[in-house]
């Protein structure tokens, strides 16, 4: 009895544990269904509302994840629903579920114009489902967007290559004009100070001779002063200087003579008066 009453009691604890799961398994059920119901009214933040409230309820379902990522994705939030496809697929364990995930990570990456990822996670999808021809379809639009970007990537570094080239010649031709100019500044200068230094030249040497022609006429000055009187009329004869000296004496009596007139007619001068 005792052993059986010990079964009886193990069966009723593993019952009381059940029943706690079932119900947030039922609950968790009853958001998705909510969730669903708006989904289909195209009321996508309030589904996706209600799969985050399963989510929440127990993580290990993945079908909420699933749901919330769909529900983003409708929203237009591709890189916040392609982080919940990843999720998703991480916890499936049946393989079309998982092709469903990537196929949509794939749809979600490409929206987002991440085509070399996009690629990538429809090739995983078309490895567990091959006859996925959506998938199909969209791997080769995908490649296809892949190529074309890369081409606009590559024009685009081209011309940006050009452009630092024409920016290149630009800033090399404008700093020849500034070191021709510079240089002819300078020549300019150096021209200036090459005339300035020949007129002080021809200065210092116009003064050099000045002073040589004022020496010399100094020189000529003394020498004249350091003659006597008897040297300049060295060479003439007594009879000369006899004449001379009657010359003189003859002149200066006329100069006397005229002084005299002078006063004279002076004394003579009429003064008129006033009447």
């Amino acid at each position: 009895m005792n052993g059986c009453n010990n079964i009886r009691f193990t069966l009723s604890l593993l019952i009381l544990m059940l029943i706690p799961l079932a119900l947030s398994g039922q609950q968790e059920r009853k958001y998705i269904r909510k969730g669903n119901r708006l989904y289909e009214k195209q009321k996508y933040s309030g589904s996706e509302t209600q799969y985050h409230r399963a989510e929440g309820i127990d993580k290990q379902i993945p079908d909420a994840t699933f749901n919330v990522a769909d529900a983003l994705y409708k929203q237009g939030k591709y890189s916040e629903a392609a982080e919940k496809f990843v999720a998703a697929e991480d916890s499936y364990d049946e393989p079309q579920m998982k092709a469903d995930a990537y196929y949509n990570l794939g749809n979600s990456l490409l929206k987002d114009n991440k085509f070399k990822e996009s690629i990538d996670a429809y090739i995983k999808s078309l490895l567990i489902d091959p006859d996925n021809i959506e998938a199909k379809y969209n791997l080769a639009y995908a490649r296809d967007q892949l190529k074309k970007q890369q081409e606009q990537e590559q024009q685009k570094q081209n011309q940006d290559k050009k452009d630092q080239q024409d920016q290149d010649k630009k800033d090399q031709q404008d700093q020849d004009k500034k070191d021709q100019q510079d240089k002819q500044k300078q020549d300019q200068q150096d021209k200036k100070q090459d005339q300035n230094n020949e007129n002080g030249q021809d200065q210092q040497n116009k003064n050099q001779g000045d002073d040589k022609n004022n020496k010399g006429q100094q020189e000529q000055n003394e020498n004249r002063e350091n003659e006597k009187p008897g040297q300049q009329q060295q060479g003439m004869s007594k009879q000369d200087a006899a004449r001379l000296l009657d010359a003189l004496s003859a002149n200066e009596k006329e100069v006397q003579e005229k002084v005299n007139k002078n006063k004279m007619s002076q004394a003579k001068v009429r003064i008129e008066k006033n009447w």
